[in-house]
């Protein structure tokens, strides 16, 4: 019962940047990107990237068979942001996407050990 619960709260992790494809004024907010900015561009194309997350984090709650794969998705996304956040001069607006992304890795790190358990 708990792994539905797990990956329910990984998905709310990255609802809030998935939403921004739909709102592209969230992006703004979110990362410190101007309107103007041809970055923009690039920023909601990884909104996109996120709903990918967000969907297959929502499949692995109710299909144990996707779990291992979700695991996998969200490691990749969370980890792959954490290491560029850390090694490289990120903005300080950057910080709480960071801290929520730290936050959240005990929760991937419960499901991935009741995934490949």
């Amino acid at each position: 019962m708990i792994q539905p619960i797990l990956w329910l709260l990984l998905a709310a992790v990255h609802a809030l940047p998935a939403i921004a494809l739909f709102m592209p004024g969230l992006l703004t907010r979110l990362y410190g990107i101007p309107a103007a900015d041809p970055a923009l561009l690039l920023v909601q194309h990884r909104a996109a990237l996120f709903l990918c997350v967000v969907i297959v984090c929502l499949w692995a709650m109710i299909d144990p068979g996707v779990r291992r794969l979700a695991v996998v998705v969200a490691a990749v996304s969370m980890v792959s942001f954490l290491m560029l956040f850390w090694i490289s001069d990120a903005p300080a607006s950057l910080r709480g996407i960071a801290m929520v992304d730290l936050a959240a890795l005990p929760l991937l790190m419960a499901s991935g050990y009741l995934a490949y358990r």
